[in-house]
């Protein structure tokens, strides 16, 4: 029986695992719907940082570069660029926060919340300034 309650306690924490931000995510246009990016999130001892690690988006420069961003980040390509930075799991709740997401095509800074959906398929990314916010959804990339 001891076998069977093993397995059973891996499988539960293999699925609470796939539910993390970490991973590949395609994000998606909020004005046309189609794909922008892809972002990789990796998790360096419990922080989550984020970099755009393909222009998928028709037409997109591959040289394009930061020029609106207003910190060390400016002027950098795109293609390569942290995105996210300081993230953390928030304790006693389904989400991660505590850092911040940069638009590279804006320049603008926002503290951001990321949540798992639909069993981790999709990103709820929102971004706040000041009292107000911006919702993405990002898409698993397979």
């Amino acid at each position: 029986m001891r076998p069977l309650l093993f397995l059973a306690c891996m499988g539960l924490a293999g699925a609470a695992q796939a539910t993390t931000p970490v991973g590949r995510w395609h994000t998606i246009d909020d004005k046309t719907g189609e794909i922008k990016s892809l972002v990789t999130i990796e998790d360096r001892e419990g922080v989550l940082s984020g970099k755009v690690t393909q222009l998928l988006r028709k037409g997109a420069d591959p040289a394009a570069r930061c020029d609106k961003c207003s910190d060390e980040r400016k002027g950098q390509p795109v293609l390569g660029l942290e995105i996210i930075r300081g993230v953390r799991k928030s304790a006693g709740n389904e989400y991660w926060d505590g850092g911040e997401i940069l638009d590279p095509e804006e320049g603008k800074l926002y503290r951001v919340r990321l949540t798992p959906q639909e069993g981790g398929t999709k990103l709820q990314v929102r971004g706040f300034l000041g009292p107000l916010w911006r919702n993405q959804t990002w898409v698993k990339a397979p």
